[in-house]
């Protein structure tokens, strides 16, 4: 992924899967990400 920074991405399903891959992926490219999911405890875990 090209560099993102100064980007803001919002990825639903973030929890797990795909959803947690690509924020991931956004993150280390340089973007600001928010993310959603129906299970919080998900998203802290893989924070």
């Amino acid at each position: 992924m090209q560099g993102l920074s100064g980007r803001v991405a919002f990825v639903t399903g973030a929890g797990r899967g795909i959803g947690a891959a690509a924020a991931r992926a956004l993150a280390d490219a340089g973007a600001a990400v928010v993310l959603a999911a129906r299970d919080a405890a998900a998203v802290a875990a893989g924070a």
